[in-house]
């Protein structure tokens, strides 16, 4: 079995597993005040090229979302993101769990609009009774979404002008960030997340790390005791330094680009073999992630010998699947997929 799933289904890439051996017996202090740790904010804030942000490192992706959403909104307020969100749909209600409501707004595409944001900030705003309802304090979007999408340099400045205008932070998941930085079409750079979004994160659990994620404030003021949010959390890793370490490796001469661009070819393949046998998708996207639509007859037989998420159904008789590539995908399985593809669609 073959499996397409997900892009953490690995350990981790071969440079961080041997940084982390090289490393094992230093002895450094604990909770991300290390060496390690301290370099590895440097690289980040080089790469994003923001000199002045605070940099925090946690463990995964929920543990950060609810992190972050936590610190930044007081007790009557909830954030804003697509109905499609993790935050909505695939965490188990986490940011709910710490008393914020997620205030979902449609997104077939998984994107939301400044213009829905703006008509949701100032539908409360005007309505009379608004102290008796969730008050929106936040913005909150994936890059890439959940389907895959990205947002345009456009779309994420009119986004980020919308959270100025209203003085709320805009908040950038990203799980799979590099995924999003080099799928072809994509005109943002990494410098311009940091000029447009107040708190992002660069993912490492879905992009060739252990684990990890590596918070970024561009605006400091936002980060004030959020050391104690992730304490708080659970979030606050004793031996830090391995957050650091990998780090470190991924943020080394661009290898956490390097991983996510073969990452987004190779899917680009599998999308085309798809296409070839005119079939269609659920959405249309250049990441590492493919949602076919296929017969439920064919899901059957294809799940028998590649591993795939059944995503959702889309009527009585067919359902759209998910494949995801990632930094150890081999070239080969893509190959055989594409051979599949060939002869049974």
């Amino acid at each position: 079995m073959i499996h397409f799933e997900s892009d953490y289904l690995e350990g981790c890439c071969p440079q961080i597993l041997k940084a982390l051996q090289e490393s094992n017996l230093e002895q450094t202090l604990g909770y991300g005040e290390d060496p390690h740790c301290a370099r590895a904010a440097d690289m980040i804030r080089y790469v994003f090229d923001c000199p002045d942000a605070e940099v925090h490192f946690l463990v995964g992706g929920t543990q950060t979302n609810a992190t972050v959403i936590a610190s930044q909104l007081r007790p009557h307020q909830g954030v804003l993101c697509a109905e499609t969100g993790h935050i909505h749909v695939h965490e188990t209600g986490a940011v709910e769990s710490c008393g914020h409501k997620v205030l979902a707004l449609p997104a077939p595409d998984g994107k939301i609009t400044a213009a829905q944001v703006r008509r949701a900030l100032e539908a409360h705003q005007s309505d009379f009774s608004r102290e008796h309802m969730v008050q929106p304090g936040m913005v909150y979007i994936s890059f890439p979404t959940e389907l895959g999408t990205i947002y345009s340099r456009a779309e994420l400045e009119a986004l980020h002008a919308v959270c100025e205008e209203w003085e709320i932070p805009l908040f950038v998941d990203g799980a799979r960030l590099g995924y999003g930085l080099e799928a072809s079409g994509c005109d943002l750079l990494p410098k311009d997340l940091s000029r447009l979004a107040d708190i992002f994160y660069v993912g490492g659990t879905k992009q060739g790390a252990l684990f990890g994620e590596a918070v970024v404030f561009t605006k400091p003021a936002l980060a004030e005791d959020f050391r104690y949010m992730i304490k708080q959390h659970g979030g606050m890793l004793a031996k830090g330094r391995l957050l650091g370490i990998q780090y470190e490796v991924l943020m080394n001469e661009g290898l956490y680009f390097q991983l996510a661009r073969r990452a987004d070819r190779l899917a680009d393949r599998i999308r085309a073999a798809f296409r070839g046998k005119g079939i269609g998708f659920l959405v249309e996207n250049t990441t590492n992630q493919v949602f076919p639509i296929l017969t439920n007859d064919a899901v059957e037989r294809l799940s028998a010998e590649y591993g795939v998420e059944r995503w959702q159904a889309v009527d009585g008789t067919h359902t759209a699947v998910r494949f995801c590539t990632s930094w150890a995908t081999a070239e080969s399985a893509v190959a055989g997929l594409e051979a599949y593809v060939e002869k049974n669609f």
